[in-house]
């Protein structure tokens, strides 16, 4: 899949999450096989760029090509002007959020809000699209609500407007994340579309990965949840994808492995208490179709340092590994 001058192979990509794709997360899912890490939305408004977060959130440094970078707001103008700030921090591709169904984005008008006004979503559109070099992409649901899904007009404003490529969740704003992604939307809008097309929704395996991607006609399949706890869902993927066979489930070593290096980015980019307090969720994530998962998340959630939580992490997929060896 190609947008702008970049290529993105294989066309399995690490969709924006608040408060997950920070930058060791992205760092994480790219070396594992993530043909595009977007980052988590940063907000237009300038009074908020300097904040601690922001700037952790515009860290882009060391960052593989592409850097992706995703906007959100709902002022044209603050847009636009975010996009030149985030490009001049290192920016190489432009998204703008109009997906997000919390309820604390919709109220102030932005994320899939968005999606109810298309004479604004043009203004948007053209707005960032004018306001910088590199390509613009726009993620999106399929509607606010099902009874007005108007992903395939927002999808030709978009394309009219100069947008590079098009994410479409299957769900509407309204479905926020219950019941399941449908995919007739995305392969509606792909057909339409002359430009490149994500499809996004429970992707969480690799079989899921191909069927969706068969029954939509997408450019590629972006990936949210599925890879919480799984980085190693990209590369799966791009392996089932091209040689039709499934790799080995990683051993509770291999995990390991990949969970310490992910803690110990996490505390050296935050520093320690903070990385050991954002470290918990990943670790409920990576624990969370173990049996033991409860109990070790009651232990790991109690340590209040680095040394503590890397220490009851590995001797936890120790005594898996052990277990893992002896059943194998």
């Amino acid at each position: 899949m190609q947008i702008g001058p970049y290529r993105i192979d294989p066309p399995v990509v690490l969709a924006p999450m608040a408060g997950v794709t920070d930058k060791p997360f992205r760092l994480l899912c790219k070396r594992l096989g993530a043909g595009l890490a977007v980052s988590e939305m940063t907000a237009s408004d300038p009074r908020l760029w300097q904040t601690r977060k922001s700037l952790k959130r515009m860290d882009h440094e060391g960052e593989p090509e592409p850097v992706s970078v995703q906007i959100a707001g709902y002022d044209p103008a603050m847009l636009a002007e975010a996009a030149r700030f985030n490009v001049a921090n290192g920016a190489q591709i432009v998204d703008i959020n109009m997906g997000c169904p919390a309820k604390k984005v919709c109220n102030v008008w932005s994320g899939s809000a968005l999606l109810q006004d298309e004479p604004l979503v043009a203004r948007i559109v053209k707005a960032v699209v004018d306001a910088v070099d590199v390509p613009v992409t726009l993620k999106i649901r399929t509607g606010w609500d099902r009874q007005h899904k108007n992903a395939l007009r927002i999808a030709r404003i978009a394309e009219d407007n100069g947008i590079a490529a098009l994410a479409v969740h299957g769900r509407t704003r309204a479905d926020k994340y219950q019941g399941v992604a449908e995919y007739e939307t995305i392969a509606a809008v792909k057909a339409a579309a002359r430009i490149p097309v994500l499809a996004n929704g429970d992707v969480t395996t690799p079989q899921q990965a191909r069927h969706v991607l068969q029954v939509t006609g997408a450019d590629a399949v972006m990936i949210g949840r599925g890879a919480q706890g799984r980085p190693w869902i990209f590369r799966e993927i791009a392996h089932y994808l091209a040689t039709g066979e499934q790799l080995p489930e990683p051993s509770p070593a291999d995990v390991c492995a990949i969970l310490s290096g992910h803690l110990e980015h996490l505390y050296a980019f935050y520093g320690e208490q903070a990385g050991v307090r954002i470290a918990r969720k990943h670790l409920g994530w990576y624990a969370k179709d173990r049996p033991e998962n409860a109990a070790f998340r009651d232990v790991v959630n109690r340590a209040e340092n680095a040394h503590e939580q890397l220490r009851l992490t590995r001797h936890y997929f120790d005594a898996l590994h052990s277990a893992w060896s002896l059943a194998a």
